[in-house]
């Protein structure tokens, strides 16, 4: 009774691969996970034209919030005003905005 292992070494070669990329990925996974989504700062300025499409409100519901929140985060260059996400989403969200 023989047993035919010519095909074993290349399969221990395989399985070793495979396993040591497990561990890589894992080991990537690991660095970040203590990490949330907050700590990528990026930066997105929507245009003040854009604003309806970017909150689901027609031109002129846009147009009141603006009008009556003046101090609205945003910036102005060149004559353009742009309007910070990430700030404008936490304003819009705030308390201050209901008062």
């Amino acid at each position: 009774m023989e047993i035919e292992v010519s095909g074993l070494g290349t399969g221990l070669i395989l399985l070793s691969v495979g396993l040591t990329l497990m561990g890589y990925f894992i080991g990537k996974g690991l660095q970040n996970l203590g990490r949330s989504e907050k700590d990528y700062n990026y930066n997105l300025f929507i245009k003040e034209s854009d604003l309806e499409f970017y909150f689901n409100l027609n031109k002129n519901e846009i147009e009141e919030l603006l009008s009556k929140y003046p101090n609205a985060p945003k910036i102005e260059l060149k004559g353009t005003t742009y309007y910070p996400y990430k700030q404008f989403m936490e304003w819009i969200s705030s308390n201050e905005t209901y008062k």
